[in-house]
């Protein structure tokens, strides 16, 4: 039993050999068909690469052989180009040297022409210079018997020629001054008094006279103690916000608000009828009220700019520019709005420019501009023409009208004809009646001045000031002033009112010469 045991183990042992054998050589001849058949695969791979790698080495040098020729047709383009260049460049410089040496012939046949008119003016000089010779000598005889019969030197003949001369001309001259200027007088003052009457006639004005103080109208003073506050706290703090000064008097159901700045003045009494409507009056509630009415205000100096801009029909306008428009509503020059004044001014020169035929845009543009530089808040110690002349260029505005703006008060030169359009239009603003107000204290002294100022001419015996200075009667010595003598003197003193004085409009000048003869009967 046992060696049957053993003889089957020794069986499945050998069997297992066996199979492993069979199993190892299987698998070897299984490695070997794959590595063959890698093999295979890489060969053709292989194979394949290098087919593509001809393909593509054909392409690349199809490619730079195109390239090459483009290049080639392209070289040649170029130096054909520049070839044609130097052939015309050429061209060019012999047809220049040709004529260089037609104008160098040109030049030689002058110089010859030129060397003998010398020649000629040569021979001419002396010719010239013996006739005056025997001139000379010829005068010298004249005088010589003159002399001798007038019992004269040629010096006192000439003396009292020159004396009598002189008086003629003078006379003369007179005369001739009188009539050129009377007809001057006719023509222009015709012209000009046309265009302005149209002028003033075909615009609308609106007259605002400010002050430098406002009044708020209360209901019932017991509103009062309210503004003033607990030790008056409530109006120290609306001056602190506001910079104006509160004067609360016994003015009945008035309050009276004090202070140059117009803007000011209306922040103040707009926040003054928020707080009382409110009824909260206290120092936080007048800050926030003093910022929110300064805001508006604000808003409603752009809003009055654009809308002014708007009804001018004026484009184009800076911002700030616009900005500063609105706020001439708050500024007065001499009792006068400043806008009104400036939107009147910007109409007369449109309706001036228009009658001329100049451009009325930038006529309008110059009128409205030309007192901007008042409203610039920096403080420059520049006139008020220079500073908005600076305005308008920063702001690119047109040359002449900058010009205009800056030129209106003579400041600088004119280099336009509308620089003494926009001055003629201020001038009539501010000339009409009832445009502009002066303290009574500066009046009185320009009147004073004025008399003073014709005084102190020769034979002047009194001068009165007349028609709120817009005529200045001057009375003179008959027997000292011949009529010929009144009207210079009348010429003489306008020019020096006009280099001496600063007044608005203008100054007739009225010389009065009157003979007297008085006798008494006894």
């Amino acid at each position: 039993m046992q060696q049957i045991l053993i003889m089957a183990i020794s069986c499945a042992f050998g069997t297992i050999l066996l199979s492993m054998l069979i199993g190892n050589l299987l698998y070897k001849r299984k490695s070997r068909k794959r590595q063959a058949a890698a093999e295979d695969k890489a060969a053709l791979i292989i194979k394949e690469a290098e087919i593509t790698s001809e393909t593509i080495k054909k392409d690349k040098i199809l490619e730079a052989k195109e390239n090459i020729l483009k290049m080639k047709g392209e070289f040649e383009e170029e130096a054909n180009r520049k070839k044609n260049q130097i052939i015309a460049n050429e061209q060019k410089i012999k047809q220049r040297e040709q004529q260089i040496n037609k104008e160098l012939e040109s030049l030689k046949r002058k110089e010859a022409d030129t060397v003998e008119m010398q020649q000629n003016l040569a021979l001419q000089l002396d010719n010239v210079k013996k006739r005056k010779e025997e001139l000379d000598k010829f005068n010298q005889q004249k005088v010589q018997v003159l002399e001798s019969i007038s019992k004269l030197t040629a010096d006192e003949a000439k003396e009292q020629l020159m004396a009598s001369l002189k008086e003629e001309a003078q006379a003369k001259a007179n005369s001739m001054i009188k009539d050129i200027l009377e007809q001057a007088k006719l023509s222009a003052t015709k012209d000009a008094k046309k265009i302005v009457v149209e002028t003033i006639q075909r615009t609308a004005t609106e007259h605002a006279i400010e002050n430098c103080v406002s009044v708020f109208n209360i209901e019932s003073d017991d509103i009062k103690g309210k503004i003033i506050g607990r030790e008056g706290r409530n109006i120290r703090a609306l001056e602190a916000a506001t910079g104006v000064e509160i004067i609360v008097d016994d003015t009945p159901e008035a309050i009276i608000i004090s202070g140059f700045d117009p803007v000011r003045r209306e922040i103040a009494r707009l926040s003054l009828h928020r707080l009382v409507q409110d009824g909260r009056i206290h120092p936080a509630r007048i800050e926030e009220i003093v910022a929110k009415t300064t805001k508006n205000i604000e808003d409603e100096i752009t809003e009055t700019g654009e809308r002014t801009v708007i009804d001018l029909g004026i484009h184009g306008l800076h911002p700030e520019l616009v900005r500063m428009v609105g706020r001439m509503r708050f500024r007065s020059s001499y009792g006068q709005n400043l806008l009104m004044h400036s939107r009147e001014v910007a109409n007369l020169c449109a309706i001036m420019a228009s009658e001329l035929g100049l451009n009325v845009k930038q006529a309008k543009r110059a009128g409205l501009l030309h007192d901007i530089g008042k409203v610039w808040p920096e403080e420059l110690e520049k006139p008020h023409a220079i500073v908005g002349m600076e305005l308008a260029q920063k702001y690119k505005e047109h040359p002449v009208v900058c010009n205009a703006i800056g030129a209106h008060h003579d400041e600088i030169e004119m280099n336009s004809i509308l620089s003494p359009i926009v001055q003629a239009c201020d001038a009539i603003s501010g000339a009409r009646p009832g445009a502009r107000r002066e303290v009574m204290e500066q009046y009185i002294k320009r009147l004073r001045d004025l008399e003073q100022l014709a005084m102190n001419f020769d034979g002047v015996e009194k001068c009165y000031a007349i028609q709120a200075g817009r005529e200045l009667r001057v009375i003179v010595d008959a027997e000292n002033v011949t009529d010929e003598r009144a009207g210079q003197l009348s010429f003489e003193i306008s020019q020096k009112i006009e280099r001496d004085m600063q007044y608005p409009g203008q100054i007739k000048v009225t010389v009065i010469r009157e003979m007297r003869s008085v006798a008494y009967a006894k």
